[in-house]
């Protein structure tokens, strides 16, 4: 049991690491982009003026990843334990 509670924290972790990272990446990107109006001007296109952040995708796509990382840390955590003890 603390073994397949090990690897669902570990998940958790993944998986918060790369949200955030993926959000920070983005907040980053937009803070620092500085368009290049005067080299552009002659090839003017109307564009989208709302921006949004967000992942686009389905739920079940994220609990199976959820779940297969976990398999993959349990996998680690019991062959580590294997190997050390």
């Amino acid at each position: 049991m603390k073994t397949i509670v090990q690897s669902l924290v570990a998940s958790f972790i993944i998986h918060l690491v790369y949200i955030a990272g993926t959000a920070i990446v983005g907040y980053i990107k937009t803070r620092n982009y500085k368009p290049d109006i005067p080299d552009n001007w002659g090839s003017m296109e109307i564009l989208q003026n709302e921006v949004a952040f967000g992942v686009v995708g389905s739920p079940l796509f994220l609990l199976f990843t959820f779940i297969g990382i976990a398999l993959i840390c349990g996998t680690i955590i019991i062959s580590y334990r294997k190997i050390i003890g």
